[in-house]
């Protein structure tokens, strides 16, 4: 079966892919997030891997929305990936030679400090994609124009890299989850994803919502709110928290935070992603894979 995920080939989103499915599915890659999980309700895809939350940008709105509102999917996964930057060019190309910096504007943004400092005179035009920015510039040969891109796109379209890991801050993290139609077994270190609305919006609504996790000891690892869609001023509550929904005390946190929930909607439990290993990775330039 084939794994989803946001194309084009050589996007961050087909490493979180390459690393959930560790080449046990074919890659299938769609042109936006509504597509992916469309193509596994409709059996195109037995998972789809989205981004969910980058550490520097926040969560990303679009994938919160589908689980909200639009689909039945369960997370299964979640995969972090650190967001490594590398500034490529047509073979024998140098940094003399560009007058131009193509990306999309979030990787832009992302590498500002170095964009200021070593090609302040550059035109900086935005791409759609980091990986399409990085083809266009190895097929087009201009040595004038370069691309900010992960290190993949330059190996899948050629060119070369001429400065690495160019981006502001280095624990630049984006955390993927995994969508498939049936929830994942227990681990022994999991998580759960839920979302729920207040019956009504009073002093206390949330704190007595909130009030169990405290009584059972659950860790909650997040918490957001995004609008209903419904009213101005009505939010759904968006909660990760440390353990499985199969677990003893998250049963008895769910039930009780039922009674004071006008909607509850488990996203999945999953196995945990050890983010602690990536800590030196992206704090040491010599331990960067």
């Amino acid at each position: 079966m084939a794994t989803a995920f946001l194309g084009p080939r050589g996007t961050f989103s087909e490493e979180a892919a390459i690393r959930y499915a560790e080449g046990r599915d074919d890659l299938l890659a769609f042109g936006s997030i509504p597509a992916l999980t469309s193509a596994v309700e409709t059996g195109l895809a037995a998972a789809a891997v989205l981004p969910i939350e980058n550490s520097i940008e926040g969560s990303v709105s679009s994938t919160l929305d589908l689980l909200i509102h639009e689909t039945p999917l369960k997370i299964v996964s979640e995969v972090v990936v650190p967001i490594r930057h590398m500034l490529v060019t047509p073979a024998g190309s140098g940094l003399s030679d560009i007058k131009i910096v193509t990306s999309h504007p979030q990787a832009l943004g992302q590498c500002r400090r170095f964009l200021e400092r070593c090609l302040p005179g550059a035109e900086q035009v935005a791409a759609l994609s980091t990986a399409g920015a990085v083809e266009r510039v190895a097929s087009d040969g201009d040595p004038t124009r370069a691309a900010i891109g992960p290190a993949r796109a330059a190996e899948l379209y050629g060119g070369q890299i001429i400065a690495r890991d160019i981006q502001d801050i280095r624990g630049n993290l984006t955390r993927f989850v995994a969508l498939a139609p049936e929830d994942a077994p227990p681990t022994g270190d999991d998580k759960t994803s839920l979302g729920l609305t207040l019956k009504a919006n009073v002093p206390g609504a949330l704190f007595n919502v909130l009030q169990p996790f405290a009584d059972e000891g659950i860790q909650m690892t997040k918490l957001e709110s995004r609008p209903t869609k419904g009213w101005l001023g009505d939010y759904v509550f968006l909660i990760d928290l440390e353990g499985h929904q199969t677990d003893a005390p998250v049963q008895r946190t769910v039930e009780r935070a039922l009674e004071q929930a006008a909607m509850f909607k488990i996203f999945g439990s999953y196995p945990r992603f050890p983010i602690e290993t990536l800590r030196d990775l992206v704090s040491s330039p010599a331990l960067l894979p």
